[in-house]
């Protein structure tokens, strides 16, 4: 019997255990449930761990799968930070992907905002369809008025600042 299970092939006895072990895999009484909070704080742990790697050290503790693939993507020369000046003087630092538009970029701005409202606290309503109306974004002195444009045809590139101002009235 020795003889027969030599002869046959290695990858058939390989899916055979496979296939005992994924079907016979019951609960046993070993094994316990987890809470979904307990869930949560494990895959907290195991992202902060995650943060803790040189090349994603500046990443907040309550870091999202978007802000670690973006940081991956500048590592790998696949994206770009975009400095956005407010009036306040404020800088946001937003991270596009290197071929993107002007439309990118907002949407970038509006996540940037949106999750930094959410980590301070204060989660109030803001009407994207107003601020872009009322507001500008201005590199080099050009408004970058094309939503379609692409960013590196108005000669944006990494770390360059674009400023974000208000629109002047017509009268």
């Amino acid at each position: 019997m020795t003889d027969e299970v030599r002869n046959e092939p290695p990858s058939s006895n390989i899916k055979e255990e496979e296939n005992v072990t994924i079907y016979s895999h019951e609960k046993t009484e070993e094994e316990e449930e987890l809470s979904h909070a307990e869930i949560l704080d494990l895959f907290q742990e195991g992202l902060a761990m995650i943060v803790q790697d040189p090349l994603l050290c500046d990443l907040p503790i309550q870091v999202t799968l978007e802000e670690i693939n973006s940081q991956i993507a500048l590592e790998y020369g696949q994206a770009m930070t975009v400095k956005v000046k407010k009036g306040d003087g404020e800088i946001m630092p937003v991270v596009v992907i290197q071929n993107e538009t002007v439309l990118d970029l907002k949407k970038a701005i509006q996540r940037y905002v949106q999750l930094k409202q959410q980590r301070e606290g204060g989660t109030q309503y803001i009407s994207w369809k107003y601020i872009w109306r009322t507001y500008h974004l201005i590199f080099n002195g050009e408004k970058l008025a094309d939503d379609k444009m692409k960013l590196k045809d108005y000669g944006i590139r990494n770390r360059d600042e674009v400023t974000f101002i208000k629109k002047l009235r017509k009268k």
